[in-house]
């Protein structure tokens, strides 16, 4: 009798949906899997990982066109309040796919998923 590994499971024991969610808890699992060789070649792996890489250059993009409006006089009040709102709403978008990713499921996000895609893709 052999043992037979599931196709849903590496050599190292880690399901695809473990690795597409574990992309998401920072940048560098994101890129680890990007480089190592059984995830490298796994689309919907590659799929989150540019994902989440591309989530975090738009949250960077964002936080720096908030602290540049910060430093406008009169204008940088309304970002003292509005700074909470856009880091609550990346961070719940964050946690969405994260659960979406260890469920199994491709959530894309309109820009970035489009962007993610072409690069798992090629």
């Amino acid at each position: 009798m052999t043992d037979q590994i599931p196709s849903s499971l590496n050599q190292s024991g880690l399901s695809d949906n473990a690795a597409g969610g574990l992309a998401y808890v920072t940048i560098i699992p994101a890129i680890v899997f990007l480089i190592v060789a059984p995830y490298n070649r796994n689309p919907y792996v590659r799929f989150h990982s540019w994902q989440c890489i591309f989530l975090a250059i738009a949250y960077f993009a964002v936080d720096m066109v908030m602290m540049t409006l910060g430093r406008i006089p009169l204008f940088g009040w309304s970002t003292l309040f509005l700074w909470p709102l856009v880091a609550l709403g990346f961070f719940i978008v964050w946690i969405v796919l994260l659960i979406k990713a260890f469920n199994g499921e491709k959530f894309k996000l309109p820009i970035i998923g489009d962007l993610a895609e072409k690069q798992a893709n090629s």
